[in-house]
């Protein structure tokens, strides 16, 4: 069974109808006993950090999440609070990857990021295996700095990190949910980890 997280972000329906096409049983939850028994783990999120933050916070879930060990995909904001801190608002995230968001420089090109761009990897880990050359779609104006927690990237002028992993915690700043066939692979391929 699949715990997705209510967010507040308005992605959430597009998630559900994802993984209702791939047949997937999953539980739309907040409650922290429902997540801990849960096989995987999503965390949506579109919207303002400062904001998505203080709703995991109201409902006793931010220092909760840390404490999974079953694999957690974060999409998006999602993603984004994985991290130590943002610079959208000056947030305190979750703190689970040891990195920032930082605002994406805009370098002559229009913020948000918006529309598919092309994901590649150099990694062999499964979800940039599925992901390497094919086009995702992406909505944002902050990224990920760079560490060992970023396994796939594209470019807007600047490389940006597209999937990232730590431990058993993975994130991809595209949607998945709106990214066609290979959004709906990356998505079986995260289902099919132990």
């Amino acid at each position: 069974m699949i715990a997705l997280i209510p967010t507040g972000g308005s992605n959430l329906g597009s998630v559900e109808a994802a993984l209702q096409r791939l047949g997937a049983e999953f539980l739309t939850t907040e409650d922290p006993k429902m997540i801990a028994r849960a096989d995987h783990v999503i965390l949506p999120g579109v919207g303002h950090a400062e904001t998505m933050m203080a709703r995991l916070h109201g409902k006793n879930l931010s220092c909760f999440l840390k404490t999974l060990t079953q694999p957690v995909l974060g999409i998006c904001l999602g993603m984004q609070l994985l991290f130590e801190s943002s610079e959208e608002g000056t947030v305190e995230g979750l703190g689970i990857i040891p990195g920032r968001v930082l605002a994406i420089p805009a370098e002559g090109r229009p913020l948000p990021h918006m529309g598919w761009n092309e994901v590649v990897s150099t990694s062999q880990d499964r979800l940039d295996r599925c992901a390497n050359g094919k086009y995702f779609y992406f909505v944002h104006s902050y990224m990920a700095e760079s560490g060992p927690w970023v396994t796939a990237s594209c470019d807007y002028g600047c490389k940006i990190p597209a999937i990232v992993r730590w431990n058993n915690f993975h994130g991809v700043q595209f949607h998945p949910e709106r990214s066609g066939p290979a959004g709906e692979a990356l998505l079986k391929e995260f289902l099919c980890m132990n």
